[in-house]
C-alpha cells in the first residue's frame, strides 16, 4: 500500500507534468502547432499515469490522464487560433483516443490482454493505416448530413459542419436504394495530401503568411476556420474508420461497418486487412512501414482493432482509451533537438548551404546530428538561432531539415546566424545572384566544389567507380593528383599506392573499376558531367534523343526543348554548360583518357514515342524491369504525369499520380493490361 501522504517531490512532479501536458494539448488541439513528437508526449503521459497509479490521491478529476485531449490553456492563457469562436457539440458517445504501442513488446502485451479479456486465443483483428490528420465525427439523420464536429476533448468537440460540407468526398446525402438509416454517426480523419500541403505552404509564403509545420497541422488549421470559404479553398480529404451511435443499420463487426458505409458513399481507406493472428499484424506493420514514404499522405502507424463488436463490448474501455484497439506507432519522423552550431557546406555547383549541427537524437529510428537550414532567407523567415531547441523532421532518405524553433524555451543566450562573406573552403568572396536566395562561391576551382564534382562523377548512378570513395577522393585532391573528373583516367597505380594505407590489391581493383567506367552508356556519362538540373531521367532522354555526345554538344536550346521533360530553363542549363570552354575541354580530355561516349541507338519498337508513368506496387513485375521493357521497345518513362503522358501503369496502392491521370484523362493500365500490351506471359 502506498503512503497516505506523497512526498513533496512527487506532488511537484505531478503538478509540473500536468501543466506541461496541458500546454502541449493546447499547442496540438487549439493552435495546431505542436512542439514535441507523439512519442515524447506519450512518455510524459505515461509518467503521469504511473505516478497517479502509485499515489491515487494525486489523480485529480480533471487530470490529463482522464481526458482524451482538451483545448485547455496553459496557466490560464486565453485560447487563440481559428477555432476559438466555434460552437461546442456534445458527442453521443465519447470519442476516445487510442493507446499507443511503440515496439513489438508493447504490442505483444496488448495481444495478451485482449486474449485474456475476451476469454479466447482465437481473436480476429482488423488493421488499418493510421492517417495523421484531425479526428472528426459526421452525423447523418435520415440519410442527410446533420452536423459535423471535431473530437475536441472527447465528450465535446467544435461544430465544423459548414466546413465539412466543403470537402468534396463527404456526401451530403447518403447513397441508399431503400430507406436511409434513422441515425448514423461516423468517425473519421480529415487530412491533406503531401503535395497539396507543399503547394499550400508555397502559396502562404508568397502571401507573406506563416506556413504550416506539417500536413496534419494544415488539415486542422484549414478545417477549424471561422470562414467556410477559406476551408473550401483548401484541398482536404477524409477517411471514415469508426462508428458512433447507429439506428436503422446493424453491423456485427468492423469489416461489415467499413463495407457498409462505403456502399453508402462514405470514403474509407482503400487498404485494410483482416489479421487472424498477431504475427499477421506484425507483417502488415512491416509492409506498411516500408510503403510509408511512397504514400501520397502522411501515416504515423497501424491501427489494430478487435474485429468483432461483441468482443469489443466485452473488453470495454478505460477513461481515455478503448481496450479493444491500439495504435502501433511508427518511429517518429519529427523530434526536438538543440542547435549547437551552424556549418556551411559548399556544393559541387558552388551553392552554400547552412547546416545545423545538433545534439544527436533518434528520428525515425536513425541517429541524426545534422539538419539542413536551406538558405539565409529560410533561417530568417523561421527565426532560427544558434542555441535554439528546434523541431527537426526526416522523411525517407532525405537529409533532415529544421522545421521551426521552439521559441518558448529560449533563454536569451541564442545567437542569430549570418552567411559568411567569404567561402569557407577557398576564401573567395561569396555572391548572391540577383533574384536567387542561395549564396554561391564563384570560384570553380574551390576545393569543396572540385571534391563534390568528382564524388558525383564517380557515384553509383553516374560512372559507378567502385573503390573511389570520399576519403580517397579527398586524398587525391589534397595531393593535387586530381583537379577535375577527367584526371581520374590518367591516374597511375604508383600514384595511388603512394597514398597512405593503399595496398597493391586495392589499387589493382580501383584501376579495374576505372577501366570499366570508360565504357559506361552515354546517359550515365551525361549524368556524370553534373549539368545543373539534369537528373538521371533527363540524361537518359537526352541520350535517346541525340544519340552521340557531339550532337548533344551542338544542340540549340530549341533542339533541346524537343526532348520530353526538358523545358526552357533546363535547356538553357545544358546549352550554357557546353558553351563554356572549360566544359568543352573536360569532354575532350575525357575522350583522351579513354572514355568512349558510346552511341545510343534509338529504339524503333512498337512503343516508339509513347510516354509511360509507373505508380504503386506491381506484385508480379519489378518496377525497374518494367521500365526497362518500355525503353527496349522505344518508349519513354517519366516520373510525373502531364498532358504528354500516354499511359499510367497503376499497381497496388497507387495514389496521387493515378488521381492526376484520371483528372487529365490519361489512359490507366493495370499490371495485367500492361502485360497484355507488351505481350508478356501471365504471372
Amino acid at each position: 500500500m502506498p503512503d497516505e501522504t506523497p512526498p513533496r517531490s512527487v506532488r511537484d512532479r505531478v503538478e509540473g507534468l500536468t501543466r506541461l501536458i496541458r500546454y502541449h494539448d493546447h499547442r496540438y488541439h487549439v493552435l495546431d502547432d505542436p512542439e514535441i513528437s507523439d512519442f515524447q508526449y506519450d512518455l510524459l503521459l505515461r509518467e503521469l499515469e504511473a505516478l497517479e497509479a502509485r499515489w491515487p490521491a494525486l489523480a485529480a478529476d480533471d487530470s490529463p490522464t482522464k481526458r482524451v485531449g482538451s483545448p485547455q490553456t496553459f496557466e490560464g492563457a486565453r485560447p487563440e487560433g481559428p477555432g476559438e469562436a466555434l460552437a461546442p457539440v456534445r458527442h453521443t458517445r465519447p470519442m476516445l483516443s487510442l493507446e499507443n504501442a511503440f515496439d513489438r513488446e508493447e504490442m505483444e502485451d496488448w495481444f495478451r490482454r485482449v486474449q485474456e479479456g475476451s476469454g479466447t486465443e482465437e481473436v480476429s483483428f482488423i488493421a488499418e493505416p493510421k492517417i495523421d490528420g484531425l479526428a472528426v465525427e459526421i452525423v447523418y439523420r435520415d440519410g442527410v448530413l446533420s452536423v459535423g464536429s471535431t473530437r475536441g476533448r472527447g465528450d465535446e468537440g467544435e461544430d465544423v459542419t459548414p466546413n465539412l460540407r466543403t470537402i468534396p468526398s463527404i456526401p451530403l446525402i447518403l447513397r441508399t436504394t431503400g430507406s436511409p438509416p434513422e441515425l448514423l454517426e461516423v468517425r473519421g480523419e480529415v487530412y491533406m495530401d503531401k503535395n497539396d500541403f507543399r503547394r499550400l505552404n508555397r502559396t502562404l509564403t508568397e502571401k507573406g503568411e506563416d506556413p504550416f509545420a506539417n500536413p496534419r497541422s494544415a488539415a486542422a488549421g484549414s478545417l477549424r476556420q471561422k470562414d467556410p470559404s477559406v476551408t473550401a479553398g483548401r484541398p482536404l480529404h477524409i477517411v471514415s474508420h469508426g462508428p458512433g451511435e447507429i439506428r436503422g443499420l446493424d453491423f456485427s463487426n468492423q469489416t461489415e461497418f467499413l463495407e457498409g458505409i462505403s456502399d453508402l458513399g462514405l470514403p474509407t481507406h482503400p487498404a485494410w486487412w483482416i489479421c487472424k493472428t498477431p504475427e499477421d499484424v506484425f507483417q502488415r506493420y512491416r509492409d506498411l512501414l516500408e510503403e510509408r514514404e511512397r504514400l501520397p499522405y502522411e501515416i504515423d502507424g497501424l491501427v489494430v482493432k478487435v474485429d468483432d463488436y461483441g468482443l469489443q463490448a466485452r473488453l470495454g474501455a478505460r477513461a481515455r482509451n478503448p481496450r479493444w484497439a491500439i495504435a502501433y506507432k511508427f518511429p517518429a519522423t519529427q523530434e526536438v533537438a538543440r542547435i549547437l552550431r551552424v556549418e556551411v557546406q559548399v556544393g559541387r555547383l558552388g551553392t552554400l548551404t547552412p547546416v545545423a549541427i545538433l545534439e544527436p537524437v533518434l528520428v525515425g529510428g536513425v541517429k541524426v546530428s545534422r539538419a539542413t537550414l536551406h538558405n539565409q532567407d529560410e533561417i530568417d523567415r523561421k527565426d532560427i538561432r544558434i542555441g535554439d531547441a528546434v523541431v527537426i523532421q526526416r522523411a525517407g532518405d532525405v537529409i533532415p531539415e529544421v522545421v521551426k524553433p521552439i521559441t518558448s524555451s529560449r533563454t536569451g543566450k541564442e545567437k542569430r546566424f549570418r552567411m559568411p562573406r567569404r567561402c569557407p573552403s577557398c576564401q573567395t568572396k561569396v555572391i548572391l545572384p540577383e533574384g536567387e536566395v542561395r549564396h554561391r562561391c564563384p570560384n570553380i576551382d574551390c576545393p569543396d566544389q572540385v571534391r563534390g564534382r568528382i564524388r558525383h562523377f564517380a557515384s553509383r548512378s553516374a560512372l559507378d567507380i567502385e573503390g573511389l570513395g570520399v576519403k580517397l577522393i579527398d586524398q587525391l585532391v589534397a595531393e593535387e593528383l586530381i583537379r577535375d573528373p577527367s584526371d581520374i583516367f590518367f591516374l597511375r597505380p604508383d600514384q595511388i599506392e603512394a597514398l597512405e594505407r593503399k595496398a597493391e590489391k586495392s589499387t589493382e581493383n580501383l584501376m579495374k573499376a576505372i577501366e570499366e567506367a570508360r565504357g559506361r552508356p552515354l546517359h550515365r556519362v551525361i549524368y556524370a558531367l553534373g549539368i545543373q538540373d539534369v537528373g538521371e531521367v533527363a540524361a537518359r532522354d537526352l541520350a535517346d534523343q541525340f544519340g552521340t555526345i557531339d550532337k548533344l554538344i551542338s544542340a540549340s536550346p530549341d533542339d533541346l526543348e524537343e526532348v520530353y521533360g526538358v523545358g526552357p530553363n533546363v535547356a538553357k542549363s545544358i546549352h550554357d554548360f557546353f558553351l563554356l570552354p572549360r566544359n568543352q575541354s573536360l569532354v575532350t580530355r575525357l575522350s583522351e583518357g579513354g572514355v568512349r561516349f558510346p552511341e545510343t541507338v534509338r529504339k524503333e519498337g512498337d512503343l516508339r514515342g509513347r510516354v509511360f508513368v509507373f505508380t504503386g506496387t506491381l506484385p508480379g513485375l519489378d518496377r525497374s524491369e518494367a521500365m526497362g521493357l518500355v525503353r527496349e521497345r522505344g518508349g519513354r518513362v517519366s516520373s510525373s504525369v502531364s498532358k504528354k503522358t500516354d499511359f499510367v501503369v497503376a499497381g497496388e496502392k497507387a495514389g496521387a499520380k493515378r488521381k492526376k491521370a484520371e483528372g487529365l484523362g490519361v489512359k490507366i493500365l493495370s499490371e495485367e493490361e500492361f502485360r497484355r500490351m507488351l505481350k508478356l506471359p501471365k504471372e
